[in-house]
């Protein structure tokens, strides 16, 4: 099972420890963040005892009010369940009670100045990204026009400098030779680097480059959600489908369908700009419009007149 420790969310947020220094080394296995509501009146049937605890103003504000002895059951009733850590946001003051508990239960007492909502969401999104299940495959992938696409096909078919094309026209490179996919959501894919391939493009009898020192900081970004696969053949003569509407196909990443198409290679042949016409087509698809239907409506009411 994949995970990220107490210390990871630490640095990666700036987070203020007030207790539990020794034990930043905690795993967190769970990708959303918890905010105690029912448990504070002692309801724990379905408490997420795995999750980040987050303690907003409305939390903080409730136990505030509570008796010494109230506020020290409740608080007593959920570090038993030893949660990786809590979070305090707003920078809020008067948790002279809590430090005690985590101290004694060695539980991680974190703070930060953020607002609840926003840091909670923040801090789903980095253990949705960091906790996602995920797979490395041999290919490129690119933005185009704020579209990801993964490019496919057998080493040397042209790949890295189809995506050197599209970086010229002024879209973006993700990730080169080696690209990380993972599973955000049941829909949604991530394409990602590696870290070591980082805005490296290799290109063959030229070597690698930093398209971000070639062409600047546009020229690439971290990452992108995949919604097209598109492979790239040699060419085959009577092979190419000229049907007005291909048949859909799809390549399934880990339970994930993306839609994929084929483009074969020939001498002179626009590859990079038949990448943007697919990229651009998809994009009037999920707007509703479809080029052949529009043509064949055309024909139908020419047919009428």
């Amino acid at each position: 099972m994949k995970s990220v420790t107490v210390k990871d969310l630490v640095e990666r947020f700036s987070l203020e420890v007030l207790t539990g220094h020794s034990e930043l080394h905690r795993p967190i296995t769970k990708t959303k963040a918890h905010r105690p509501g029912l448990e504070f009146v002692g309801y724990f049937d379905f408490f997420p005892q795995a999750h980040v605890q987050l303690l907003g103003r409305k939390e903080i504000t409730y136990l505030h009010k509570l008796s010494e002895n109230e506020r020290n059951l409740h608080i007593g009733n959920i570090v038993k369940y030893h949660p990786p850590c809590f979070v305090v946001t707003r920078s809020q003051e008067g948790l002279k009670y809590l430090k005690k508990y985590c101290e004694e239960e060695k539980i991680p007492l974190l703070r930060t100045s953020a607002p609840t909502s926003k840091f909670q969401d923040l801090v789903d999104l980095y253990l949705s990204k960091s906790l996602a299940e995920e797979i490395a495959i041999h290919g490129v992938c690119v933005n185009v026009s704020g579209i990801g696409i993964l490019l496919r096909g057998k080493s040397g078919v042209g790949k890295s400098e189809t995506a050197h094309t599209l970086i010229r026209r002024g879209h973006r490179l993700v990730a080169d030779d080696i690209v990380v996919l993972k599973k955000i959501s049941p829909e949604t894919l991530l394409g990602t680097h590696n870290g070591k391939t980082k805005e490296f493009l290799a290109l063959r009898s030229i070597g690698l480059i930093n398209v971000s020192r070639l062409y600047g900081r546009k020229a690439f970004q971290d990452e992108t959600r995949i919604v097209l696969d598109i492979e790239l053949t040699k060419w085959q003569e009577n092979a190419l489908n000229n049907d007005l509407e291909l048949e859909p196909r799809f390549t399934d990443y880990m339970d994930i369908q993306v839609p994929h198409i084929e483009i074969q290679l020939q001498p002179g042949r626009d590859v990079a700009g038949l990448v943007e016409a697919a990229a651009n087509n998809w994009y009037l698809r999920q707007q509703g419009y479809r080029a052949a239907e529009d043509f064949m409506q055309r024909l139908m009411n020419n047919s009428n007149d």
